[in-house]
């Protein structure tokens, strides 16, 4: 039968809007995974701030973070300032907060600065964490921590006072004087020399910021002022290898000892030739990988378990409840004998 006119001109425009329709649907809720429904899924987006960006240690933990969203297929964002400037990862932070990503993870400089900062987060709906160094008394939900905190005072100790034979004095060159991690690690070294050594003493602690050189010349200075000095701690990946720097250019290898928290590849000269005798870490790409992951449970509204599976490389990761901590495992020492297990 013919059609007229009238009922051909109203067929075209129900197959354009029909078509039409379909067009929104297709293009409805962003870029990402299909969805069971047939639409699509949004990319979740975890971001991470570094204290510093640029120096081995945070972009060894860049590199986990980048394995993991390849492998868990989410958005991994790196973004830090190149100075660990309390104000500058603020502003940074401030314009994450802005672009509304998912999940927000920050080393923080000073914590107690950034809680506020991350309460604005929070508020606007994104999940918020902490990763390597804590906020505490803020709203963070989860804190991604290295290694326990009396595990790496005591490791630190330890690996320093056996080379100084048990007894002798020593310093302590740390970085950023707010740092809450650093911190915590000092007092752990501070309580645990006078409990089991007794015939040792810390006579100093210094501030060298994430400065490799102003970390030598503090070093140095120290030595100097205390001519019976016999061991010097870095204690973070920059004044770690400053403290080795400054003994080898004294001349003192073998006279000063040294330990710190230096990344592997970094101190390996310093390992090769004894002008420091070790560094403690931990695996940073892991730590990297497992801050990806811990976001990405947070962005879907899991519960993390006790322990979790999180890669053939990370299983059993505790997660303390009650501190809302999920823990990566124990220090390593790392020596001349094993540092080149370690690419970063």
């Amino acid at each position: 039968m013919r059609m007229s006119k009238r009922a051909t001109t109203l067929l075209a425009v129900g197959l354009v809007g029909a078509l039409a329709m379909a067009g929104c649907s297709k293009k409805g809720g962003g870029s990402g995974s299909s969805s069971e429904s047939g639409g699509t899924q949004k990319q979740i987006s975890v971001a991470f701030v570094p204290k510093l960006q640029g120096i081995p240690y945070f972009e060894a933990m860049n590199t986990g973070g980048q394995k993991a969203a390849k492998d868990l297929g989410i958005n991994w964002i790196y973004k830090g300032s190149t100075t660990a400037d309390p104000g500058a990862q603020t502003d940074i932070v401030k314009s994450l907060i802005q672009q509304k990503v998912d999940v927000l993870v920050v080393a923080p400089n000073d914590p107690d600065s950034m809680a506020p900062v991350l309460a604005d987060a929070k508020a606007k709906g994104i999940h918020v964490m902490t990763s390597d160094t804590d906020a505490p008394n803020s709203v963070r939900e989860v804190f991604v921590n290295q290694a326990n905190t009396d595990g790496i005072g005591q490791a630190l100790t330890d690996s320093l006072l056996e080379k100084m034979g048990g007894q002798g004095k020593y310093a302590i060159v740390s970085c950023g004087q707010t740092a809450a991690n650093l911190n915590a690690w000092i007092d752990v070294q501070k309580k645990y020399t006078a409990e089991k050594y007794p015939k040792a003493q810390i006579v100093d602690t210094v501030y060298a910021g994430e400065d490799e050189a102003k970390a030598v010349s503090m070093a140095k200075d120290l030595m100097n002022a205390h001519p019976d000095l016999t061991g010097l701690v870095g204690e973070c990946t920059s004044s770690a290898p400053g403290v080795a720097k400054a003994v080898r250019e004294a001349g003192k290898v073998g006279k000063v000892f040294t330990v710190g928290l230096g990344t592997p590849q970094a101190m390996k000269p310093y390992l090769a030739d004894g002008s420091s005798s070790a560094a403690i870490l931990w695996n940073v790409e892991n730590l990297g990988y497992l801050t990806a992951w811990a976001g990405k449970q947070l962005a879907e509204g899991k519960t993390l378990a006790s322990d979790n599976q999180v890669s053939s490389d990370l299983s059993g990761v505790k997660y303390f409840s009650d501190k809302k901590e999920l823990l990566l495992g124990d220090p390593l020492r790392i020596t001349k004998d094993n540092v080149d297990q370690f690419n970063y």
